[in-house]
Parts: structure tokens; C-alpha cells; sequence
């Protein structure tokens, strides 16, 4: 059957026109409306410079040198140094320490055997790196460190520790036993000095410093130990700026892996000491063959928070320092061995543990005991 025309037209479809362009239709053409959008888009999506405050990065700051503090006179009650020790502790939270009495010809020894640890080649130094388990070993430097090393320092970290003689002397054979051995004669000066300048604090401010066990609980004490920093070569003052916000970083996160009451550092004449807080970050030049003491965290629980822990860091640059082979500081964690003794004495007197044989030897004669008790009932 043939469809009309009338039919057809009848069942075509409704089409309808697109809306109209949103381009104007005057006299500006397409190509002068992109400008214009383009540079609406410019400006409206500019990023602003940001400054950051001084208190999120804290600017770094001159000061005067903390308080010198002879070790010979410490224990004299003719002085004020437990005094000017405690008004150096809630200042700065560092002081200086001279005529500490160990040899000048000790410590340069240990320098010089310190610097040949950092020239074990790189491949051997990833088998001792530190870890998380490890407390001991080299500082693991990551890819995007790599550039920063130029002008950062290398770590190494040294303890009393069978693992960690093992695997030095498996990578080092020839010169390890010598380095620990000297080690440890300056270690044994250190806690000497370390344990003096706590006994006398403790004798003179008992009302201020609370020595006891309960305030670290569960302390779990590793013993004194050692960061060896080797510096590297001197750079620009900008790259010297960059270096320092760097490490400031680093140290403000990680801090120190160990809990220690003080922080005995030999910066062998450094230019500048460095002291990071939360109160800031600050500066100065310390004496030549001084000891520099820092608060750690251990202290800081002492004093209920009254004196704070500090981050210390030596700093080699200027004309003086233009051969940065043999600029080795060293930074010992002190923690007195009475916390580990006497908590673990503690700890041993008030567990009572039954072991898994008296246990079951008890569970048995429970059991003979019900049934025994349900059998006389039954019968009587």
C-alpha cells in the first residue's frame, strides 16, 4: 500500500535547532575573546608568594657563649657553678665545660683512627647500616640525600655492642680492634665526667631534680653511645644556609633514636655550635677544647619539664676549616646505669610468673579435687 504525502508528513520527526553559540556576535572576532579568557585565567589562577612564619621554620639566631664551667672547682661550695649549670639549663640548655681533665692528645688519637672509619668503601658500609633493630652502624644516606652530602655530615654510631664488633671487624679487620680500643678509653673519661657533673646536681638540687625511678618507667637504658659526624667541604654561604635548614629538619624529626640525661660533645674546634629546640634555633662560637654539655630527655623528665631537651650540632666552616679530611665531632649519650639496675631489680621483685608445667600440675590435682568432692557428696 503506497503512503500519501499526507501520511509522511504527518509522521516525520520534530527536529529542533541547537541552542545559539555563547560568542558574542559583534564586532569583536573569536580570536579576541580567547585573549580576554585567557588573561581572565591568568590572573585569577596566579599563585600568591607565601612567606612562612618564623614559627613554623625557626629562623637561626646569634647568641652569647654559655657559661664556662670548671670541673675541678664543680663539687667546691665556694662556687656557684650547680647554679649557673641550672641557669644554663633553662636558657640555653647547654654549657661549657673546660679543665675536664681528659688528655687533648687522647682525643686527637681518636680522631685520627675516627676518620678511617668513615674511608671504608661505600658498598661495605650498607652491611653495617643502621636499622631499627640495630642501634649501631652507619647512617643510611637515600637517594634524594645524595646531593646534600656534598655539604651534610656522615654518621656513624658506636656502642659497646658484641654484633657491632663482629660486623666492623668483617669489613675493617686490620684497624677496627684498634679504634674500639681507643674508644674505649675516651668512652671511660666521659662517663667519669658525665657521672660527676649528675652526683653533684643531684647533692645540690634535690628540690629541683627529681632523681627517682618512677619518673621513666619502664626505662630501658642501652648504655653511652657514641654519633661520630665526619663534616665535608666547605660551601657558599646560600648553600651553607640550605645545608643548615636541611639538617635543622632531620634533627627536628628523627632527633636522637636513644634516651640519655646529658649530651657530652667534642666539636674539636668548630666554628660554630648549634642548638636546636622548640624554642628555637640558635648559635655560637664555642672555646677551643671545651666539652659542650646538652639537656636530654631523661633530665627534662627530672625536672617535670622545667629544663627542656636540646639537639646540639658542630658546625666547621670559614677560612680555618678549608680541609675538611679530619673535621670529626663526636656526641656522647649519657644515661646512668643506676636507672637500668634498679628498675630491673624492681620489676624482677614484683613479677611472680608460674611456669607452664606447675600450671598443668595444678589444673590435674583441681580436677582430682571436684571429682573426689562429687564422689563424697554421692556417697554420703
Amino acid at each position: 500500500m503506497a503512503t500519501s504525502p499526507e501520511n509522511f508528513h504527518d509522521h516525520r520527526l520534530d527536529f529542533r535547532a541547537p541552542p545559539p553559540s555563547p560568542i558574542g556576535t559583534g564586532r569583536r572576532s573569536s580570536v579576541t575573546n580567547d585573549d580576554v579568557l585567557a588573561d581572565f585565567l591568568e590572573h585569577s589562577l596566579r599563585v600568591p608568594d607565601l612567606i612562612l612564619p618564623d614559627r613554623v621554620f625557626p629562623r637561626q639566631r646569634s647568641v652569647d657563649a654559655p657559661p664556662r664551667i670548671d670541673f675541678q672547682a664543680l663539687d667546691s661550695k665556694e662556687t656557684d657553678s650547680v647554679a649557673r649549670i641550672l641557669e644554663s639549663f633553662a636558657g640555653t640548655g647547654c654549657f661549657q665545660l673546660v679543665n675536664h681533665g681528659i688528655p687533648c692528645n687522647l682525643i686527637r688519637s681518636v680522631t685520627a683512627a675516627a676518620a678511617g672509619v668513615f674511608r671504608i668503601p661505600p658498598e661495605k658500609k650498607a652491611a653495617v647500616s643502621r636499622s631499627r633493630e640495630k642501634i649501631y652502624g652507619f647512617e643510611e644516606i637515600h637517594e634524594e640525600e645524595e646531593e646534600e652530602t656534598e655539604i651534610n655530615s656522615e654518621e656513624f654510631v658506636w656502642c659497646r655492642d658484641e654484633n657491632l664488633k663482629l660486623e666492623m671487624e668483617g669489613i675493617w679487620p686490620l684497624a677496627y680492634s684498634d679504634f674500639s680500643e681507643k674508644m674505649e678509653i675516651l668512652l671511660s673519661d666521659i662517663e667519669k665526667v658525665a657521672s660527676n657533673i649528675l652526683f653533684v646536681l643531684k647533692e645540690n638540687s634535690s628540690k629541683i631534680l627529681n632523681f627517682g625511678n618512677d619518673i621513666i618507667p619502664e626505662q630501658e637504658v642501652m648504655g653511652t653511645i657514641c654519633h661520630l659526624y665526619k663534616h665535608y667541604k666547605n660551601a657558599s654561604t646560600d648553600r651553607w644556609a640550605g645545608s643548615l635548614r636541611y639538617d635543622v629538619i632531620r634533627m627536628l624529626i628523627r632527633g636522637f633514636d636513644c634516651s640519655h640525661s646529658l649530651c657530652l660533645h667534642i666539636c674539636n674546634e668548630s666554628s660554630e655550635f648549634h642548638i636546636y629546640s622548640k624554642k628555637g634555633w640558635i648559635s655560637f662560637c664555642p672555646d677551643k677544647d671545651a666539652l659542650l654539655v646538652t639537656i636530654g630527655d631523661q633530665m627534662q623528665a627530672w625536672s617535670g619539664g622545667q629544663y627542656k631537651h636540646v639537639i646540639g650540632r658542630p658546625i666547621f666552616k670559614g677560612e680555618n676549616h678549608k680541609d675538611y679530611k679530619d673535621c670529626i665531632s663526636m656526641a656522647f649519650l649519657y644515661s646512668p646505669p643506676t636507672i637500668s639496675s634498679k628498675s630491673s631489680n624492681v620489676i624482677i621483685k614484683n613479677e611472680k610468673t608460674i611456669s607452664l608445667g606447675h600450671q598443668a600440675i595444678l589444673a590435674i590435682l583441681l580436677s582430682l579435687a571436684y571429682y573426689f568432692l562429687v564422689y563424697i557428696y554421692k556417697k554420703f
